[in-house]
């Protein structure tokens, strides 16, 4: 036997506790009882106490209490096998960890609106596969594709500026890393989720985008600030915000131009992220499940054991049941 919540087995070692209580109650009834008359005089006229059925319903509500802790606890035995398939499409999130998503545009920063966007994210995909790419000057795969979504929030916390020492923004980079993250032998459909402020320094955004239009993978696109742009934190704990060699703020603009051109050259569709929280979910809504089609990422069998607490609710109230018709003082003798 095995059961589905073992921890709440602990009630029962409520039962001695409930088994004082029942003897505490009948000593306090029986007190109760005896100051409006004698004992003999009660016997006449309530019956007398049979201290065995007082026992024995006592013991009826123990059992039946046990036996309902057993059932909640969720117990079964006997199991069947049965097959199941989970379909899905692969999603690589390649989010941009540079200096500039520091920028404070959008609250609290881009970055930081960027994480809890696809915390958000996460809680709504559908059976797909999600990995991880971070990128600034240089990239690197933060989490492979994987449906351990718990596992992928652990490495999205660690997104962090210093992450990647390289300086610059290279969309190029970025998604030609996720593309090598994809198993393109398998059917499924495959989509990049390109999260950055669009500042390509590098200017190869579109010749990988091009590339990925080749090999079939759709990229939808995310934009974080504001047009208007802001000034980038200096960094380093000292405050203040960087400075060109005249001593000018250095502002970051979202240059939606150049990502729209990458997300229209791959077949997806672009967003900006605006005041609420829910913008990635519905460019996943909208966009990615509205062109592609969920392909079988993992069959099998799995094991499927028998619940079996209706036994124990069933014998639990048959115990109270039979608690209930059974009467603690004999029949009233009249003379």
């Amino acid at each position: 036997m095995t059961f589905a919540h073992l921890w709440i087995l602990h009630f029962l070692w409520f039962l001695p506790l409930v088994a004082i209580a029942l003897v505490v109650y009948n000593r306090q009834k029986k007190k109760a009882m005896e100051r409006f008359a004698d004992s003999e005089l009660l016997a006449r006229l309530t019956g007398e106490v049979r201290k065995g059925r007082q026992f024995l319903k006592g013991f009826l509500l123990l059992s039946a209490f046990g036996l309902m802790v057993f059932a909640l606890a969720g117990p079964r035995w006997g199991s069947h096998f049965q097959e199941v398939s989970q379909k899905g499409v692969d999603i690589m999130i390649a989010v941009d960890v540079s200096p500039s998503m520091l920028v404070e545009d959008i609250k609290p920063n881009r970055l930081e609106r960027a994480r809890r966007e696809i915390m958000d994210f996460l809680k709504v995909v559908q059976g797909d596969r999600v990995g991880l790419v971070a990128f600034s000057g240089a990239t690197f795969i933060q989490c492979p594709l994987t449906l351990d979504y718990a596992a992928l929030e652990m490495f999205l916390n660690a997104l962090q500026p210093d992450l990647i020492p390289v300086p610059g923004t290279d969309l190029g980079a970025a998604i030609k890393t996720a593309l090598s993250s994809f198993d393109f032998k398998a059917e499924t459909d495959k989509v990049i989720l390109l999260i950055t402020d669009g500042e390509d320094n590098e200017g190869r955004g579109l010749e990988a985008a091009r590339e990925a239009e080749k090999k079939g993978v759709k990229i939808f696109v995310f934009g974080m600030g504001e047009i208007s742009g802001g000034p980038i934190p200096a960094g380093g704990g000292k405050g203040g915000f960087k400075k060109d060699k005249d001593g000018k703020l250095i502002l970051s603009r979202l240059n939606e131009d150049d990502l729209r051109k990458i997300a229209s050259m791959a077949g997806g569709t672009y967003v900006r992220s605006v005041a609420g929280d829910l913008d990635l979910d519905v460019l996943y809504f909208e966009g990615i499940k509205s062109r592609t089609e969920a392909k079988t990422l993992k069959s099998g069998k799995i094991r499927i054991f028998e619940e079996r607490f209706m036994f124990f609710v069933l014998a639990a109230f048959l115990f109270l049941l039979v608690e209930g018709s059974i009467s603690e003082r004999s029949c009233i003798r009249v003379r």
